[in-house]
């Protein structure tokens, strides 16, 4: 029997980074998905606590065989849902993604919805995985715009992607799962399937004021690049710009542990 998988990112059900991740994983696994009717990035770890959510299924928009449902709320919403309402058996892993666009740097994968997701599956006991898409800045607002359509110059990138991501989801789950842990992978945005992995940490990046002032007198969100703070040639960021791709592990299985004496 394949083993299950369910599948979630931020940039909503549409998006087609998602709809060619769950393609690639399908030969190999039992595939579920349960990700949001909207867009829903830098939302971080927001819990809709106050809302009511609205649950659609969503399965025809899908290869046969996948189980889909469009969910009125947050990544963590919808992989807390999903476990614990939604599926009839407990999938053996949780992968969220594939993001448009990096999480690379401290700042953003605390800011990330897709991590999110990822850290949601973790604090089940289940190994969880996160992937994002490195997208040149002169394609990102094209690709954006379209929910992950792309032409032909970006297409053959995010299909290898999809396809390492299956691989690498496939080689996770002989690991054992450690509570807090997440896997952070990025892939380059000139990846193709012979692509170095490499073992990274978090690139630290101050970004500064994420906001300016419009006419109107009230302040609108701004992406800022920022400026990096401390030079590790093993960062995130500077195995996307060797080409290759970037796997992190965050590790948040220390919290709340206390030193005994």
């Amino acid at each position: 029997m394949k083993p299950h998988v369910l599948v979630t990112n931020d940039d909503g059900i549409h998006s087609k980074f998602l709809h060619l991740l769950v393609e690639a994983l399908v030969p190999k696994f039992r595939v579920s998905v349960a990700a949001p009717k909207s867009e829903q990035s830098w939302i971080g770890r927001a819990i809709s606590r106050h809302s009511e959510i609205e649950i659609e299924e969503h399965s025809a928009h899908f290869p046969t065989g996948v189980v889909a449902w469009s969910i009125g709320g947050t990544p963590s919403d919808c992989v807390n849902i999903a476990l614990g309402n939604l599926l009839n058996d407990r999938p053996q892993i949780v992968v969220s993604g594939i993001n448009l666009g990096f999480n690379t740097s401290e700042i953003l994968i605390l800011s990330s919805g897709t991590i999110a997701g990822a850290i949601e599956g973790s604090i089940w006991g289940l190994p969880s995985i996160a992937f994002s898409q490195a997208i040149p800045n002169e394609l990102y607002g094209a690709i954006h715009a379209q929910a992950g359509q792309t032409d032909d110059r970006f297409f053959p990138i995010i299909s290898a992607s999809a396809s390492k991501a299956a691989e690498i989801t496939e080689n996770t789950l002989v690991m054992p799962p450690v509570l807090g842990k997440v896997l952070n992978v990025n892939f380059p945005d000139t990846m193709h399937s012979e692509a170095l992995i490499e073992q990274t940490s978090p690139s630290k990046i101050h970004l500064g004021s994420l906001y300016e002032r419009n006419e109107n007198g009230k302040y609108r969100f701004r992406y800022s690049e920022g400026t990096r703070v401390c030079n590790n040639p093993n960062s995130d960021r500077d195995a996307l710009k060797r080409g290759n791709v970037s796997i992190s592990e965050l590790d948040f299985s220390a919290i709340g542990k206390t030193n005994k004496t």
